[in-house]
C-alpha cells in the first residue's frame, strides 16, 4: 500500500523553540548524531583484515590500540556528517511520513548548537586520526568533505540523480581505506578492490532509493521530499542497481585474479547476500531504507556471517591447486 506523504498545514506542528526544555534539547542533539548508525563502521573491517593478510601483519596490543582509536575517530567523523544532514534536511523531512518525527524536523534542535556540534565532532575526529597515520588522516578528512558535498548547497549532490548514489556510496571505499591505514601506512589499497567496494555501496544505495520511491508510489509527492526523485522511476533505479552490481563483481574479479585466487570460492555467498538484499527492497517499511536496522533480518545476517567467515578463511589458507585449475592453458 502506498504511503501518503504528510504535508504540514501549520507552523504549530513544529515545536516552538522556547517550549523545549534543556534536557529535551540535549537528548535531541544526542539523537541527531545517530550513534546507533555506528554499525556502518563494519565497512571498515575488510580494510583491516585485508591489510593484515597482504602485509602479513601480526596482532599486537599496539595494533589493537590503533584500531580502537581509529574506530572512535571514524565514528566522530560520521556523527559530524549526520548532524549536518539532519539539520539541512529538516525542511524536507517534514514532508516524510516517518522522518518528520526527527528532532530537527520537530524543532527540538538549536541550530547554533547544532553547527557547533558538527564542527567540534569533526575536529575531535581529525585530532584522533592524526595520531594513527597520514593515510588515515587524509581518508578521514575525505569522509568529512564528502559529507559536506552531499549536504551543502550549491553542490548538494544528494539532489542530483545518480550522482546522489555515487557520492554517498563513495564512503564505502573511504571506510575501507580507514581500516587499511589502521594497519599500514606504506601502501595504497588495491584500486580494483576500492572500485568494487564503491560499486557495491552504490548497489545498496540504489536499492535504498528504489525502496523509498516504491513505497511513496507518487512521483510528484516523492519529488517534494527528495529532489533527485524528479528524474527517477522504479525501473531506472532497478536498472542502475543491476549496473552497479555487475560493475562491482567485475572489479572484484579483477582483484581476485591479481591478488588472491582463493577468494573466487566466496563468490556464491556474495551473490546470495546481494540477492537477499534485493528481495528486501520490495518490502514496505523495509530495513533497506534504514540500514542500521538490517541486523533484524536473520537471513541477511546469516549470509553476511558466512561471507565474513569464508573470506577470512580464504585470505589465510593457500590452495595452489586452484590456480593450476583456473590458469590459462599454455599454447
Amino acid at each position: 500500500m502506498a504511503v501518503q506523504i504528510y504535508v504540514p498545514q501549520s507552523d504549530n506542528l513544529t515545536k516552538n523553540s522556547s517550549t523545549v526544555s534543556v534536557r529535551e534539547r540535549l537528548k535531541a542533539h544526542l539523537r541527531i548524531a545517530r550513534v546507533d548508525h555506528s554499525v556502518k563502521q563494519v565497512f571498515i573491517l575488510p580494510g583491516i583484515v585485508l591489510a593484515m593478510a597482504l602485509e602479513s601483519a601480526h596482532s599486537s596490543w599496539a595494533l589493537a590500540g590503533r584500531i580502537g582509536v581509529g574506530l572512535l575517530s571514524a565514528t566522530l567523523i560520521a556523527c559530524s556528517n549526520y548532524v549536518l544532514n539532519e539539520m539541512l534536511d529538516a525542511p524536507f523531512d517534514r514532508l516524510h511520513p516517518t522522518k518528520r518525527n526527527r528532532p530537527a524536523a520537530c524543532g527540538r534542535v538549536h541550530f547554533g548548537w547544532g553547527y557547533a556540534q558538527w564542527l567540534l565532532m569533526m575536529a575531535a575526529g581529525l585530532v584522533l586520526a592524526g595520531t594513527i597515520s597520514l593515510g588515515f588522516l587524509l581518508s578521514a578528512m575525505a569522509l568529512w568533505v564528502m559529507g559536506c558535498v552531499y549536504n551543502i548547497a550549491p553542490v548538494r549532490s544528494k539532489d542530483l540523480p545518480y550522482i546522489d548514489v555515487l557520492s554517498e556510496s563513495i564512503n564505502n571505499p573511504l571506510r575501507f581505506c580507514l581500516g587499511w591505514y589502521m594497519v599500514t601506512g606504506s601502501l595504497l589499497p588495491p584500486m580494483s578492490l576500492l572500485l568494487s567496494y564503491w560499486m557495491l555501496g552504490a548497489y545498496f544505495m540504489a536499492l535504498k532509493r528504489f525502496s523509498e520511491y516504491r513505497q511513496i508510489d507518487d512521483c510528484r509527492v516523492a519529488a517534494s521530499y527528495r529532489k533527485s526523485f524528479r528524474y527517477y522511476s522504479q525501473e531506472s533505479l532497478l536498472n542502475s542497481g543491476v549496473f552497479y552490481a555487475a560493475a562491482s563483481m567485475l572489479f572484484f574479479g579483477a582483484f581476485i585474479v591479481r591478488y588472491r585466487m582463493e577468494l573466487i570460492l566466496a563468490f556464491p555467498l556474495v551473490a546470495w547476500l546481494m540477492s537477499i538484499y534485493f528481495g528486501l527492497s520490495f518490502r514496505d517499511e523495509s530495513a533497506v531504507q534504514n540500514p542500521e536496522k538490517l541486523y533484524r533480518e536473520p537471513k541477511l545476517m546469516l549470509a553476511l556471517g558466512l561471507c565474513v567467515a569464508v573470506f577470512w578463511l580464504l585470505l589465510f589458507v593457500d590452495m595452489p591447486w586452484l590456480e593450476a585449475v583456473l590458469q590459462r592453458p599454455q599454447s
